[in-house]
């Protein structure tokens, strides 16, 4: 999963794309220098990994959380922890006379596999939070418009 993460950086560092696949996209009619501090301040609740200005990336660190699925197979036992973490990416590119945002949360849960092979000790990927996404568009959305940006 790592080498995939790595991967998809590498590509939108390569590439230059504007949004990230499965991300939350959005447009803004504002300078590229005021929406990357207001990116910036957005995901400022997490530790920051990454954070490249000339290629538009700021990626933040894991941080783990609660699982939200509490129960475990038929007896709904809680025997191997329920933990989950999550990091933010958010991509921020020039374009013409506007300036694009994509916001992608990667999640993963520990073990949520059964049995004692090394498969069921590790992070599987799972779904992201609407929730989360959906928080740190809306602060992007509000530092902006406090900036007199039009979306």
């Amino acid at each position: 999963m790592r080498a995939r993460i790595i991967a998809l950086i590498g590509i939108l560092a390569w590439s230059g794309c504007a949004s990230l696949s499965g991300s939350k996209d959005k447009f803004f009619v504002c300078s590229y220098e005021v929406v990357w501090s207001a990116a910036l301040e957005s995901v400022k609740d997490r530790p920051i990994r990454v954070q490249d200005k000339d290629k538009g990336l700021i990626e933040t660190d894991w941080i783990e959380m609660d699982g939200t699925e509490r129960s475990y197979g038929i007896f709904e036992r809680e025997a191997f922890g329920n933990q989950e973490r999550a990091r933010m990416m958010v991509a921020v590119k020039r374009l013409n006379d506007v300036t694009a945002v994509s916001v992608l949360e990667n999640r993963q849960r520990w073990h949520l596999k059964g049995g004692i092979s090394q498969q069921a000790t590790k992070w599987w990927p799972i779904d992201p939070s609407e929730e989360a996404e959906a928080a740190v568009v809306n602060r992007l959305n509000t530092k902006l418009k406090e900036k007199g940006c039009i979306t």
